[in-house]
């Protein structure tokens, strides 16, 4: 892929127990996306986070970050890396200036009080800076993990479930605030469980299942290929059963039959509404309403894995 900033290749991960974590992953990413990692509990999100920030060792495989060998030039590689845990793991008494300080000093960045200040405004973080961290709330505790991950000025940053727990206000000004790590020019992967944060943010999607990425897709394409279109009619008058006319459309009766839907594939060209329409005139089904849907991608996601399973 030209200019991926990740290249992962081969990687797999076998633990002590015998359990496959990870099965031969290949996977690029490109500098300036923002990809989001979706999977159910146990898929090997967490796992493939953490074998690229040198936290976990791979069992087979390669992984290169802007040109870096993870194991052949690990500080080199580890310095372009800022991660947020999903866990809350800070030292309770210690200062917001302080703790984000420090974790600049653990990658040997000289001291840059100018860019601590900038990381800490943008983060909404400044008039706490001299506050403990026992003082502050979970959501300021979240940006505060975020804060420790820029410290060190990163070009990739991994954000490991980052609106797990926080409020559905404090998710959006996160969004927001991802979107603007991008627009600053860090390449931004994010796990999440929120079917709607990655429909929200991101550029292209990866679904990981058991192991296995399953898919990586362009979000829009993804949507556009595998995404189902219904219509629904609102009948004039209630039916009891389908006409014979019209069973090859496989269309489905509920309301109380008042309500017909006919599903089809939204990458077709030719969905065959109009001839739809054009049927229930001639066999005397008349409707006062129709609208139109599509698949959400948490429909997508939710068949993939099931397919997957199966």
């Amino acid at each position: 892929m030209p200019d991926a900033i990740l290249s992962i290749s081969g990687l797999s991960k076998t633990y002590a127990t015998g359990f496959h974590a990870l099965r031969n992953i290949d996977l690029q990413i490109r500098r300036g996306e923002i990809f989001a990692l979706l999977g159910p509990n146990g898929a090997g999100k967490t796992t493939l986070i953490s074998i690229v920030c040198g936290i976990v060792s791979a069992s087979a495989g390669r992984v290169v970050v802007d040109g870096h060998d993870i194991a052949v030039d690990y500080r080199a590689a580890r310095s372009l890396i800022g991660l947020v845990p999903q866990e809350l793991t800070t030292e309770a008494f210690e200062t917001v200036w302080n703790t984000v300080s420090f974790s600049r000093g653990l990658f040997g960045k000289a001291p840059n009080p100018a860019h601590i200040e900038k990381v800490l405004k943008d983060l909404s973080l400044w008039d706490k800076k001299d506050n403990t961290i026992r003082t502050l709330s979970g959501g300021m505790k979240r940006r505060l993990l975020i804060a420790k991950a820029l410290s060190h000025e990163p070009q990739l940053l991994f954000l490991d479930e980052p609106t797990a727990g926080v409020d559905v206000t404090l998710r959006q000004g996160m969004w927001q605030l991802v979107r603007s790590l991008r627009e600053s020019g860090v390449t931004v992967i994010l796990t999440t469980h929120y079917i709607d944060e990655a429909e929200e943010m991101a550029d292209r999607i990866g679904v990981i299942s058991k192991g296995e990425i399953i898919l990586v897709e362009e979000k829009t394409e993804l949507m556009r290929k595998l995404g189902k279109k219904q219509l629904t009619l609102q009948l004039a008058h209630p039916l009891e059963h389908i006409p014979q006319a019209l069973a090859s459309y496989g269309l489905a009766l509920s309301g109380g039959g008042s309500e017909l839907t006919y599903t089809y594939d939204a990458r077709h060209e030719h969905s065959g509404i109009a001839a739809l329409l054009e049927n229930l005139d001639r066999a005397g089904v008349t409707f006062k309403d129709l609208k139109t849907s599509q698949s959400s991608l948490e429909d997508i996601f939710v068949s993939l894995v099931r397919e997957k399973e199966q």
